[in-house]
């Protein structure tokens, strides 16, 4: 098992590449960087890319309506070529109000939109011959009576360093859990529970790897959470990093009825407690939204304790088919977030 982690650059950007410089000389092997309606990620990545020399390097995520499928396949490319093959390629739908909201763009057939992208994206690093591609939610080059009917088929210039970039897919839905067991390689679930996964999502797993060419390799999988290792409750407390963020997530991101991290923690067996969060949340009640969220809950989705039971955490991540634990170091006690990798990650080779 692997050790990823996302890139937080709240305390400005340039201070987060210094600290994966370290973290890779401790073995870190991926880390992910997010794209929400900030900074655009490929810029970040190739500055990460000419600072770092072995970690890996994924998107996690660039939606699939902000840019057509033949730019992220392009993008892609250009930031495996400047890392010399360690990139990863994560995607994702986002959700309707980031889509139609701040894109402009409509949310039609997500889980369509992402297969078709995945498709897209492969043959052109092929590069075998020119794009031409007739999906539902995509038709390239346009169809007649679309635009000037001047497009024609054209194929990548140049020479894409890898042909099959790793694809990954942040998906939370039945239907595109299914998808993505089938054709990505990859899969980034956000809130995993190591106990409730199979009972959640194992019959939409199993769908798809019953349809998966053989030559895709077994599913990777990347999930995890907050990490704090040490004896005493100011290393429990930890968990409380979580918290607002469940909220957040649980309570406002989304409108009723379509969130979806919402329908997960119903799926989860905390019904009341999503719709009680939810409620406050949209009120306004933030606070008192994050102190609805429950503590078994919060203790599912972390890896804070002693030693002994960190490791076990870790073993059940791995249990749960978990390749690429996520962590999110919140240190104690005077240590350093490198100390955290290096012992989770000797925990994830032992596991």
């Amino acid at each position: 098992m692997k050790i990823s982690m996302s890139l937080s650059y709240a305390g400005g950007f340039e201070e987060s590449v210094n600290r994966v410089v370290e973290l890779e000389k401790a073995g870190l092997d991926l880390v992910w960087v997010a794209e929400a309606y900030g900074f655009d990620s490929p810029s970040l990545m190739g500055y990460l890319a000419a600072r770092t020399e072995q970690v890996e390097i994924g998107s996690a995520i660039l939606p699939v309506y902000s840019r057509t499928p033949a730019l992220i396949a392009m993008t892609a490319a250009g930031v495996d070529m400047l890392s010399h093959g360690r990139f990863h390629l994560g995607l994702g739908a986002s959700g309707p109000q980031v889509i139609e909201g701040w894109h402009g763009v409509p949310y039609h057939a997500p889980v369509q939109r992402t297969r078709e992208t995945i498709e897209i994206c492969r043959r052109v690093w092929a590069r075998t011959e020119p794009l031409s591609y007739q999906g539902r939610t995509v038709q390239v080059p346009l169809g007649p009576g679309e635009g000037t009917g001047l497009g024609k088929p054209l194929k990548i210039i140049a020479h894409p360093l890898r042909e099959r970039i790793p694809v990954w897919v942040a998906s939370l839905g039945e239907a595109n859990v299914a998808m993505t067991a089938e054709v990505a390689d990859g899969w980034l679930p956000i809130f995993f529970d190591p106990a409730r996964a199979q009972a959640v999502w194992g019959s939409a797993l199993e769908r798809g790897r019953a349809r998966r060419d053989p030559a895709l390799g077994p599913l990777m999988v990347s999930a995890g959470g907050p990490l704090a290792i040490g004896e005493g409750e100011e290393v429990v407390a930890r968990r409380e990093v979580l918290r607002p963020t469940l909220a957040l997530y649980i309570g406002g991101m989304g409108a009723k009825g379509k969130n979806f991290y919402n329908d997960l923690a119903r799926r989860y067996g905390y019904e009341r407690e999503a719709e009680e969060i939810q409620d406050l949340y949209l009120s306004g009640a933030k606070d008192r939204a994050a102190a609805a969220v429950p503590d078994a809950l919060l203790e599912a989705l972390t890896l804070c304790g002693p030693q002994s039971y960190v490791a076990e955490r870790v073993a059940a991540f791995k249990e749960a088919g978990v390749t690429h634990l996520q962590v999110n170091p919140v240190p104690t006690g005077g240590q350093r977030v490198t100390d955290l990798v290096e012992q989770v990650k000797e925990m994830a080779e032992a596991a």
